[in-house]
């Protein structure tokens, strides 16, 4: 069997390019005693893989999320026709051999899909998956929202910040989003969002100042740079700050940043300002899912998806990323 396979064969300067991507066929491994062999159905793109295109090896295959079914199989535990969840890259099918299936570190693993009922299985890779416990560990655990806690939230139509406002209802916040389009910050409105704002055309720190006169208490941050610099002065005393991601500079060629963070505006608020990469919660993950598939079947937690579709159109969905051309979840459907 054949798979067809997604490498980066140039490093990207500024926003990627599909030249900066070859797509090659390579020949899979028989399905030995306890292996199997998947397809893909659906990939996940995030803008973190702009990130990781700065340090992964040339001619390597792009690294990323599917949900695939397996098509042959010589393992009891995994039937044909089993939905797996799979971290194996922009490949239209896999071989896993019996000691990859038991894998147990978070980069690599893969496992059957959960019972989602009714549920889309694409929901795997986005609120039902590691966006979804990214919102719900990342704000829970950094911020620690309390009752009546003003919450700002970023890129706040995307697959995370989608997931972060409506968490922050469900506990009792105010929530003010920021978005890039008058459809988005329709979207976030609709979530439940108390102001929202689209930050191109409205004034950032003017917005937080006219909605939050008593200042921010959790800034869930996506995109840092100059967004940042014009929060901060408006967070609150004791205030906590989640790092969530930094949108804004993954395309710069200078990979020395100017920090928005001002060292006495921490001080002198007491801030907590910390950093999260969802991995480090990989010891409760299905206490993140379960909650949220809990709370989207009882109508507390909506989501989109932007579905492109066809595996050959992968390195156009992650750059449509930086364009914003998403709302919710950016899936790729074969």
């Amino acid at each position: 069997m054949k798979a067809k396979v997604w490498q980066l064969t140039s490093r990207p300067s500024g926003v990627p390019k599909v030249s900066d991507f070859t797509i090659v066929e390579e020949d899979l491994k028989e399905c030995g005693d306890g292996d199997i062999i998947v397809a893909a159905e659906y990939f996940t793109v995030d803008p973190y893989m702009r990130v990781m295109m700065d340090q992964l090896p040339l001619n390597a295959t792009m690294i990323g999320e599917q949900v695939a079914k397996v098509v042959e199989s010589k393992n009891d535990k995994y039937p044909v026709g089993t939905y797996m969840l799979c971290k194996c890259g922009w490949r239209s099918h896999s071989h896993y051999s019996a000691s990859q299936l038991v894998s147990c570190d978070f980069w690599t693993s893969v496992k059957p899909i959960g019972d989602l009922g009714s549920l889309p299985k694409s929901l795997s890779l986005g609120v039902l998956g590691m966006p979804g416990n990214t919102a719900y560990f990342g704000f829970l655990e950094i911020c620690k929202p309390v009752e009546g806690d003003t919450v700002v939230v970023n890129c706040a139509a995307g697959a995370v910040g989608s997931a972060v406002i409506q968490i922050a209802k469900i506990k009792g916040c105010k929530v003010i989003g920021f978005a890039g389009t008058p459809e988005k910050v329709a979207w976030i409105k609709e979530l439940g969002a108390d102001y929202a704002f689209n930050y191109k055309t409205d004034n950032v720190s003017e917005s937080i100042k006219a909605s939050a006169p008593k200042g921010v208490n959790c800034y869930f941050d996506n995109v840092g740079s100059q967004f940042t610099a014009q929060v901060l002065p408006h967070m609150a005393d004791f205030s906590r700050v989640a790092i969530c991601g930094c949108i804004a500079t993954y395309n710069e060629d200078a990979k020395v940043m100017n920090s928005p963070y001002s060292e006495s505006l921490i001080l002198w608020k007491q801030m907590k300002i910390e950093g999260l990469i969802v991995s480090r919660w990989f010891s409760r993950w299905e206490e993140g899912l379960v909650q949220m598939q809990r709370w989207v079947e009882e109508g507390k937690i909506k989501y989109k998806e932007t579905v492109v579709q066809g595996f050959e159109n992968m390195p156009q969905a992650l750059i449509g990323l930086f364009s914003g051309e998403n709302i919710g979840k950016a899936i790729v459907a074969v």
